[in-house]
């Protein structure tokens, strides 16, 4: 049993390493994944700032953390379709538009949110 639980804590400890150094090469490569996370951080700040209810308050910060969800997986989209697929041809073009469409849709999501709750507080 000890065997086993050191195990996943070790599997767990190499998820987390494994994480932070995809988030590292995203941040060191990608400016959109930067330009998102300055967007998060203002979000987040502006959250804690007005009288959200917890619910708003969570809904702002899921849909923040998912568009830099989306980010990332259409960057990995990106960088495998460059590597597999380094000519343009029609296949890669909808691989890495369809990653964008994405993004796109999760920001779409986060900022009709923000728009309902703004609504909620200037109507009152």
């Amino acid at each position: 049993m000890a065997g086993l639980v050191r195990r996943q804590v070790q599997r767990f400890g190499n998820t987390v390493r494994w994480s932070l150094d995809g988030w590292r090469a995203a941040w060191a490569s990608e400016q959109s994944v930067r330009q998102w996370t300055v967007v998060n951080v203002l979000s987040i700040a502006l959250a804690f700032w007005l009288p959200l209810t917890a619910g708003e308050r969570g809904m702002i910060l899921a849909l923040g953390l998912l568009v830099l969800a989306f980010e990332l997986v259409n960057t990995a989209i990106e960088v495998v379709v460059d590597h597999v697929l380094p000519d343009i041809s029609p296949v890669a073009k909808k691989a890495k538009d369809c990653g964008s469409a994405g993004v796109a849709l999760a920001a779409l999501a986060g900022g009709a949110a923000w728009a309902m709750v703004l609504v909620r507080l200037w109507h009152g």
